[in-house]
């Protein structure tokens, strides 16, 4: 398991979307550098599209993304690109990778929007469901993760 290096965790605001809110419609687009391990967050009313257009993203297929959902108890729904398309890798060596490093996923998601997290509590006691986008039906999974909260940066 990989922890985040909050030096190396990069946070950008939407128009629309400050540390402040909105709850919803709220969400996160995460891509890195192979190069220099940084992460780039980008937070905002949707998910950030022109971040995860440039070719080697989208050959890749390594961004995760995330989305609010408020509808009944708060729940963050974080989603995770393991087959279909045009991707580097088999699905179950990407599925390996989603699954060791979605702790320090969880915890720059956390630590990038710990302001509204502290000021919400609620959000942060929120379960977390990863959902595994694969055409093959055993990477094609829907995963509890615990409360988000738990992801914390110790």
């Amino acid at each position: 398991m990989t922890h985040l290096n909050p030096d190396l965790l990069h946070v950008r605001f939407l128009d629309g979307a400050d540390e402040a809110g909105p709850l919803s419609p709220r969400a996160y687009t995460l891509t890195h550098s192979d190069a220099t391990g940084e992460l780039f967050l980008t937070i905002g009313k949707e998910i950030n599209f022109p971040q995860i257009e440039g070719l080697y993203t989208r050959l890749m297929r390594d961004e995760v993304l995330a989305e609010w959902d408020l509808s009944e108890a708060a729940s963050l729904h974080v989603f995770c690109h393991v087959s279909g398309g045009l991707v580097f890798g088999t699905a179950r060596m990407r599925y390996g990778i989603f699954r060791h490093h979605l702790p320090m996923v969880l915890e720059a998601f956390y630590y990038g929007d710990r302001i509204l997290l502290i000021n919400h509590p609620e959000l942060a006691k929120a379960r977390v469901v990863v959902h595994f986008m694969a055409r093959q039906k055993r990477y094609n999974l829907d995963e509890d993760w615990g409360v988000l909260e738990d992801s914390q940066v110790h």
